[in-house]
């Protein structure tokens, strides 16, 4: 048995939008402490790992832990169907899960329960990060927007004067740059100079996680891959781990 409701539905429709973006489906565990979701996307770029705490719920009852596997497509659509104002109450049921939503009406709808064999996740809880720079998500946001125009990937540097973010096209370039001591670099850990090239495609989808964060953690090395972190105050974490674009040239 599991059933649950909450009063602020864009948290969790905010939330699977972006995991949307990589993940077809993926393997939900709720359990007491709330539900939770670590998936690969298909060319094993990018993981996501997804919390959110029961306490953000109006009513969380649960008898034991449920292992549930959803289509993240079909999960969202139903989830956009909310309104402002509107209530949704989650409801495991045999092999199906029920939404209702409600506010001058009550809508239901039932969503199956998904046969999914428990996928190869690599061991992120594994790896060591040798750099972390905490930013105000809109300025991630715009060195991403940035780089975009000009190249199909971007690259961080952390060092002890501060944080940048470089792309350079075949005759175009873009950069972000914030000193240490920025008001939108809110803290910064480096030894000596630490640099990474990421993927902009994955990184455009991702940084769409910046609708639900007060701030934005980013953890890399050298030529290693990146974790970043989007947390709110509302007891939701959505982390990112994405593998960086190694160059011969580099």
């Amino acid at each position: 048995m599991f059933k649950a409701s909450l009063g602020k539905v864009s948290l969790l429709t905010d939330s699977i939008a972006t995991i949307g973006e990589l993940i077809e489906e993926g393997i939900f565990k709720i359990d007491k402490s709330g539900i939770s979701l670590i998936a690969a996307d298909r060319a094993m770029v990018a993981v996501v790992d997804f919390k959110i705490s029961s306490s953000v719920f109006d009513k969380y009852d649960i008898d034991k832990e449920h292992a549930v596997g959803l289509n993240i497509g079909n999960l969202l659509s139903v989830l956009k169907r909310s309104g402002a104002g509107d209530k949704a109450t989650l409801d495991l049921k045999d092999s199906k899960l029920e939404i209702v939503l409600e506010n001058a009406s009550r809508r239901r709808f039932v969503i199956p329960i998904l046969d999914l064999s428990k996928e190869e996740i690599p061991p992120i809880d594994q790896l060591e990060f040798s750099t972390s720079a905490t930013l105000k998500p809109y300025v991630l946001q715009s060195g991403i927007d940035d780089a975009e125009v000009v190249s199909d990937s971007v690259l961080f540097e952390a060092s002890q004067n501060g944080f940048l973010m470089k792309a350079e096209g075949d005759i175009s370039s873009a950069q972000l740059e914030l000193e240490k001591g920025s008001e939108s670099l809110v803290d910064i850990k480096v030894d000596g100079v630490v640099r990474a090239r990421y993927p902009v495609d994955y990184l455009k989808k991702i940084v769409k996680a910046a609708k639900i964060a007060d701030s934005v953690s980013l953890e890399w090395g050298q030529d290693y891959p990146m974790k970043l972190a989007f947390k709110a105050a509302d007891k939701i974490s959505l982390s990112f781990i994405l593998a960086p674009r190694v160059s011969e040239n580099e």
